[in-house]
């Protein structure tokens, strides 16, 4: 080893390399070699084939661009696009822009371009561009006021959609990674994902809100410091050109807080850390409040544990009830669904044998006593009676009509005196009441239950109308029943045993006993509504035979067999009527449900002036 100086002068093998003068350097070189031609100047610089220089990274060369490009204007071109650099763009190293730049030099030199014949103008060359380019990307500090206004660079900041919320990671994590290019601070944080620790997302969002950004904007001066014929214009200049930076500055950092807020306000990590120290919060609240009733609970805890023992016997004994009512329950539904089913089958077999009769007046009362068969009888009984049928035809029929009218006159007559035996304190309806009353008749007391279901709870002075009523219908010599007795004696039928059965029986017979009164009412509604009234049919001229009272109860009983959720209903109900068609029945519903809409509109009409 041969030192010399301190150096090292010892060397394996020399290596020859190709030194390139730059710069002033390179105008020394061409001023003291007045012998080098253009020519040889462009050999030299195609000793470097295009081969070397050109790399993947390098876009497609495109004349048509570069002749495109106006030299006036190169303050807006694309630098890297001029150089074939638009791919990499701030990514691309300085080596790389020298190597683009020298690729570009060797294949548009105006020299190179004028030996192949082509006409060049100096004062309006493209490739005074490509120079520019190079002067900007070629100076650190001219690229880095350039790359702060590139405008490839997308400034757009998230909202708070629902696409946002539901892809917060993937969403703001390429905005943050986009924006950490203007950081002075290296490395950035990365945003994370849902499995990142508290600390590292707090000092993520510590770095971002306290994030010092290199972007600056001298490029967009207006106009340049240089330009300016003294000292004062020069000043004056600069102290716009500062101004229009600091508001761009003040708008890029108002940007990048925005970015940094909305991302924080939609974090799910931070609204988790949130809920995890306000339960905490409670947590340590709750706890101190445990402790301050820690000595009274262990005083009370024998108590308390006896207490839970029997509310545990309690919970066990409502779960048997529970368990029993729902199995009732279930039987019950069981039942109604069997007995619905028996009714059904009875209805139908006597609809399909012909059980009614021809006569159209007896029809309806046949059908009505069906009804009141498959009210009363129970599922077995049911059964019992379609195997009859089935077996005997209309005589089994005929027979259970007799024998159900006679079953709801003895329940009815058994049940009103239990009731009077019961309520009337063992004396009888001849007896007196507790207090010195006149005793209630078998005639009033049924009064009275009618009156109850006529008027029910809700009506103005309902006990003076119940207490008119039975005065009213009351037949022969009594003494009026007085508001007071009324209320006195309903509250002994609801206190009896057999008030229920009571009430029951007598709703059923209500409705089977004004059946035949609803329907005079009816026919009689029906023929002054039309004398009153004009059907559509009449107004459009075509002529209808008028109902008959027989077809009118025909009708209405088929209405009531036959409700809306039958199928074909309409087709069943015609049948019931063999002198009226099914269009006909359709007519005469329509009729009839308008005549009880005006019923109801002229009642509505009179409500407000006898209020008044």
């Amino acid at each position: 080893m041969v030192l010399r100086n301190g150096i090292n002068l010892s060397f394996k093998t020399l290596t020859r390399r190709l030194v390139e003068c730059v710069g002033p350097v390179f105008l020394s070189f061409w001023q003291v070699e007045p012998g080098i031609s253009d020519d040889a100047l462009t050999l030299q610089e195609e000793e470097e084939s295009e081969d070397e220089l050109t790399s993947t990274f390098v876009d497609p060369d495109d004349v048509n661009f570069l002749r495109s490009l106006d030299p006036k204007e190169w303050k807006e071109q694309d630098h890297y696009a001029v150089l074939g650099l638009k791919k990499l763009r701030h990514k691309a190293t300085e080596d790389d822009i020298k190597k683009a730049y020298r690729l570009k030099v060797l294949r548009h030199h105006p020299d190179k371009r004028k030996a192949q014949g082509e006409e060049i103008r100096p004062d309006d060359d493209y490739f005074t561009c490509i120079t520019k380019a190079w002067e900007i990307l070629g100076n650190p500090r001219n690229r880095r006021s350039y790359d702060s206004v590139d405008k490839e660079f997308d400034d757009s900041i998230p909202t708070g959609n629902e696409h946002t919320r539901n892809n917060f990671y993937e969403v703001f994590g390429k905005a943050f990674d986009l924006n950490s290019r203007w950081s002075e601070k290296m490395p950035v944080p990365k945003l994370g994902n849902e499995s990142t620790s508290r600390e590292n997302v707090e000092r993520f969002y510590s770095f971002w809100y306290n994030f010092e950004s290199w972007r600056e904007y001298s490029y967009l001066d207006e106009e340049e410091k240089e330009q300016g014929q003294g000292r004062e214009e020069r000043k004056w200049i600069e102290k716009q050109n500062k101004a229009a930076r600091a508001k761009r500055k003040k708008e890029e950092m108002a940007r990048i807080r925005s970015l940094v807020d909305i991302a924080y306000s939609l974090d799910p990590r931070i609204q988790k850390f949130k809920q995890e120290d306000k339960d905490r919060k409670l947590a340590v609240k709750q706890a101190k409040k445990d402790a301050a009733r820690a000595r009274q609970e262990e005083e009370d805890r024998r108590a308390h544990a006896a207490e839970e023992e029997m509310r545990k016997q309690k919970e066990e004994a409502e779960a048997e009830q529970k368990a029993k009512q729902d199995a009732i329950k279930a039987e019950r539904e069981a039942q109604k669904r069997a007995l619905k089913k028996e009714r059904a089958s009875l209805r139908k077999l006597a609809k399909g044998n012909d059980y009614y009769s021809v006569d159209p007046s007896e029809m309806v009362h046949h059908m009505a006593s069906l009804e009141k068969i498959c009210e009363c009888l129970r599922v077995d009984e049911l059964e019992e009676l379609v195997t009859k049928l089935t077996l005997d035809g209309r005589e089994a029929f005929l027979q259970a009509m007799e024998e159900t009218e006679r079953r709801i006159e003895r329940e009815r007559q058994e049940l009103m005196e239990s009731a009077t035996r019961s309520c009337g304190g063992g004396s009888g309806t001849t007896g007196r009441s507790k207090k010195g009353s006149t005793p209630w008749t078998h005639e009033q007391l049924q009064l009275l239950i009618k009156a109850v279901n006529v008027f029910p709870a809700g009506t103005n002075q309902r006990w003076e109308v119940v207490a008119n009523f039975i005065n009213q219908h009351t037949v022969g010599d009594f003494v009026p029943r007085t508001p007071k007795e009324v209320l006195a004696k309903a509250k002994d039928l609801q206190s009896c045993d057999y008030s229920r059965n009571i009430l029951k029986v007598a709703a059923n017979q209500k409705a089977y006993d004004n059946f035949e009164k609803d329907q005079k009412v009816s026919v009689e509604v029906s023929a002054t509504t039309s004398q009153r009234f004009d059907s559509p049919a009449d107004q459009q001229g075509i002529k209808i035979t008028p109902w008959t009272a027989i077809e009118q109860q025909l009708l209405e009983q088929a209405l009531k067999t036959y409700p809306a959720s039958t199928s074909e209903r309409w087709d069943r109900i015609a049948e019931c009527l063999p002198t009226r068609s099914k269009k006909d029945c359709m007519r005469r519903y329509k009729e009839l449900v308008e005549m009880v809409k005006a019923k109801k509109a002229a009642q509505a009409a009179i409500a407000p002036s006898k209020s008044k």
